[in-house]
């Protein structure tokens, strides 16, 4: 049982997280509960990806901590895509479909995800660029974000300044703060540094509680959703296709300097509660379902990635042992 919990780990997780909710949204008597819980549930999702973010961070050398020419590909394309999506809307605002553009504007310019070095590493991937590309995505991010979104969609009062600060506030303290904290712990607590470093697993396990957390959240935005199915199976349709092209290009252009698993994650594992928070506050939204669905996903696929890796691993185990 403890082997098929660790084998499938980020499948049971997403389970789990469903389960839950429905669990909690179905029985009556858990329902006086869900206030406390929900409460709970705001404090242990950041603390969680602070304390993953910091084990992780603990094993990258800031001499590591460089642009890569790849990081320069996977920003324009960011930044460019994204750039295309709203001219169309500007220059066809009546168009039909004009939600699932959002949508898909939305998962484009998403930043890549804070967890993102986790996986890259259980991989066997670069943590090191990955960070780097981290970083440099979500400065991006706050950037165009506050430019271009008010653009699509006017929003009173809504400044490129009072945004930018928003947007870095939100993201930056998860994204700085534990790199800081590590960084700290290598200069001046080695010892303490290779006891975090030699917990190989707990930054993924810890990733995964936090997966569970999101998912059940997503099919509570589901459930809750007044859209019709039609509705959301286009717009959860645009989150699939750009999850797919993000991917597929990652891996492509990472591949093309050396950096294939790093590219892939960098360009497709995204920051899917931002990016659910951008949608509603710049965007209609109804697209915010665009990065709701990215969660599921991104996460089957990180899943596939994960059973593919360990099922080489053991053949090339089993050709080493003869």
């Amino acid at each position: 049982m403890l082997q098929f919990l660790k084998n499938w780990t980020m499948p049971v997780a997403m389970f789990t997280g469903a389960f839950a909710y429905l669990l909690f949204a179905n029985v009556p008597l858990l329902a006086p509960t869900k206030p406390l819980v929900n409460t709970f549930l705001s404090y242990l999702t950041p603390t969680l990806i602070f304390a993953m973010l910091f084990l992780t961070f603990c094993k990258v050398s800031i001499r590591e901590l460089r642009p890569r020419r790849w990081h320069l590909w996977l920003l324009l394309f960011q930044t460019l895509s994204c750039l295309l999506l709203a001219a169309f809307l500007l220059l066809m605002p009546d168009t039909a479909g004009r939600t699932t553009i959002q949508a898909a504007m939305v998962c484009l310019i998403c930043p890549t995800a804070t967890a993102a070095a986790v996986i890259t590493g259980k991989l066997g991937g670069n943590a090191s660029s990955l960070t780097t590309y981290t970083i440099l995505s979500n400065l991006v991010t706050a950037i165009v974000v506050p430019i271009l979104f008010p653009l699509v969609e006017p929003h009173e009062g809504l400044t490129f300044w009072p945004a930018f600060w928003v947007i870095l506030g939100k993201v930056f303290p998860l994204l700085i703060c534990p790199f800081i904290a590590a960084m700290l712990v290598r200069a001046f607590l080695p010892k303490l540094k290779e006891r975090l470093a030699s917990w190989h697993d707990l930054a993924f396990y810890l990733w995964s509680l936090a997966l569970a957390i999101v998912v059940g959240q997503t099919i509570r935005s589901i459930v809750h959703s007044e859209a019709d199915w039609l509705t959301l199976l286009t717009i959860g349709g645009a989150g699939l296709a750009t999850c797919f092209v993000q991917f597929f290009l990652g891996k492509q252009i990472g591949g093309k300097y050396g950096d294939r698993i790093s590219g892939g994650q960098a360009l497709g594992q995204k920051n899917t509660v931002f990016a659910i928070w951008m949608a509603y506050t710049y965007l209609t939204p109804l697209s915010s379902f665009g990065p709701g669905s990215y969660v599921l996903w991104q996460n089957m696929f990180n899943s596939w990635q994960l059973w593919r890796k360990r099922h080489q691993d053991t053949k090339q185990q089993a050709t080493n042992d003869k």
